[in-house]
């Protein structure tokens, strides 16, 4: 007999929780662009696409929904089969979930200097991890019913939850290792360091646990659908996960200022140090010199914001560019 809170339950529940997570992503949508109007082409791409592939994601669970409550009302045999719209959301999960992984792994290749032998693995566990996706949805449209998919396909969809979780872990890992590292290098900076890396553990641990929840489900409970209600959410903890990211670096740069975090950091030109040194020693005689020292400081607070704009160094660069252009990152990193 089919249990109707742990199929038709756990389905309407899991559309309801992930319509109200794609209202935060829009909102965080917007904020973003509210907040970073001149930021890079690429960041403002990545966030158009992901708020794209969100909405259809959210408009596929609504018509599952539809599908498995109305169209097929008061049929519980129709609870084996799998709609064309369920299967398509595994594959747009997948592809978020690709987009935010790919994200992370490059801010890790920034932090540790163009270092492929920590950012290849994660790609290429990332990428493996969407093509079982895209196995699962081309083997569910095709089977058309739950059983047999379990049948012969059951160890492609945990595969990729597995990858999943595991690539969250692995960024987790290697972007905490990497911002203490950084931390070491540069004391003043400890307090925003430890701000992006209480960031990093809540966004991972979160994607990570209900990736982590849902494969469980899938395994211990594979007659009902659960595991497919905590799927659909998935999706959403991911794209929330990057916007808040690139939302919070205007809160990182408030409370480094407030803190008086900007002067201390490594600057891109090193040489103008020594002439606004002299420029405030001479401003003590005369008191015209007091504007002159205003104006200076502002514009070497621009030239440390402006590096954000800089492509990364290379591994072997050592220069005080590059420790800037590793400050700036970390300010990126939420």
């Amino acid at each position: 007999m089919v249990s109707v809170p742990a199929t038709y339950g756990a389905i309407l529940v899991g559309g309801f929780v992930a319509a109200a997570l794609s209202g935060i992503v829009t909102v965080q949508s917007f904020i973003y662009f509210k907040l970073y109007p001149t930021d890079l082409a690429w960041r403002k791409v990545i966030v158009a696409v992901i708020w794209v592939l969100d909405s259809i994601h959210t408009a596929l669970v609504c018509a599952s929904i539809w599908i498995y409550l109305i169209n097929n009302f008061g049929d519980t045999s129709k609870i084996n089969d799998i709609p064309d719209t369920v299967a398509m959301t595994i594959a747009l999960t997948a592809i978020l979930t690709f987009i935010v992984h790919c994200f992370f792994a490059h801010r890790i290749h920034k932090l540790s200097r163009c270092n492929w032998r920590i950012t290849a693995p994660i790609l290429a566990i990332a990428f493996l991890r969407l093509c079982s996706a895209s196995v699962t949805t081309a083997e569910m449209i095709h089977l058309e019913t739950f059983s047999e998919f379990r049948q012969e396909f059951r160890w492609v969809f945990t595969l990729g939850l597995a990858l999943s979780s595991l690539v969250d872990v692995l960024i987790a890992i290697f972007l905490c290792y990497s911002l203490r590292a950084t931390r070491k290098a540069s004391s003043s900076m400890d307090y925003v360091i430890n701000s992006v890396i209480l960031y990093t553990l809540e966004n991972n641990s979160l994607t990570s646990a209900a990736t982590v929840i849902s494969m469980i489900c899938w395994l211990v409970m594979p007659t009902n659908l659960i595991f497919m209600g905590l799927h659909f959410v998935i999706s959403k903890l991911y794209a929330n996960s990057l916007l808040a990211t690139l939302n919070a670096r205007k809160q990182l740069r408030q409370e480094r200022a407030q803190r008086g975090l900007s002067g201390e950091l490594p600057l891109a030109f090193p040489g103008l140090v020594n002439r606004f040194r002299s420029d405030r020693d001479t401003s003590r005689m005369d008191p015209i010199g007091t504007k002159l020292e205003i104006n200076v400081e502002k514009t070497v607070e621009y030239e440390v914001d402006a590096d954000i704009m800089t492509p990364s160094p290379s591994p072997s660069s050592t220069s005080p560019k590059a420790a800037c252009h590793s400050s700036e990152a970390i300010l990126q990193m939420a």
